[in-house]
């Protein structure tokens, strides 16, 4: 940003796309580092947006949600990596849940997730609308969830919304 932004606002117009997730503006448990790296995007997002107004330069959040890609075949193998293979499961205190977090990344329910999760097309499509929009959206939503909670977080209490996501990440 700190290259293209003087050349954007030299001609007068540009568009800066962060991808973000539905993790960065809700947490999920066991997901910290990248909760925490999603939330960072919002933040800089949210700060950019105010430095560039009127500037002609727009920056867009997508927020994806769950999306088909080897995302969870991923979190297995880092799983393996940091816990099981370095003997750290015994030892940690959530080592009675792991083993259903573990059935959950390994066993994936095709039908219940293809209820919530789209192709990569869908952000695509979402990008495609920021890049081309006259006035574009400050946020992508992509996904049922993504949605969802973006109105929830806004609607419910904080407690509220923490019972639900721990039962949700359980």
């Amino acid at each position: 940003t700190c290259q293209v932004i003087p050349l954007m606002r030299a001609q007068g117009y540009g568009r800066i796309i962060q991808n973000s997730s539905i993790l960065g503006f809700i947490a999920l448990k066991f997901r910290g580092a990248y909760n925490a790296s999603k939330f960072a995007i919002e933040g800089l997002t949210n700060t950019l947006r105010l430095e560039l107004a009127g500037s002609g330069v727009h920056i867009c959040l997508v927020e994806p949600g769950p999306i088909e890609s080897q995302f969870r075949h991923n979190s297995y193998q880092m799983y393996l990596h940091h816990l099981v293979n370095q003997n750290r499961l015994e030892k940690s205190y959530f080592r009675d849940i792991y083993p259903l977090l573990e059935k959950r990344l390994v066993n994936v329910d095709i039908k219940n997730q293809a209820q919530f999760t789209l192709p990569a097309e869908a952000v695509a499509k979402k990008v495609v609308h920021a890049l081309e929009s006259a006035k574009p959206k400050i946020r992508y939503p992509v996904t049922v969830p993504a949605h969802v909670f973006s109105v929830l977080i806004r609607l419910f209490p904080h407690r509220w919304l923490d019972y639900c996501l721990n039962r949700i990440s359980s």
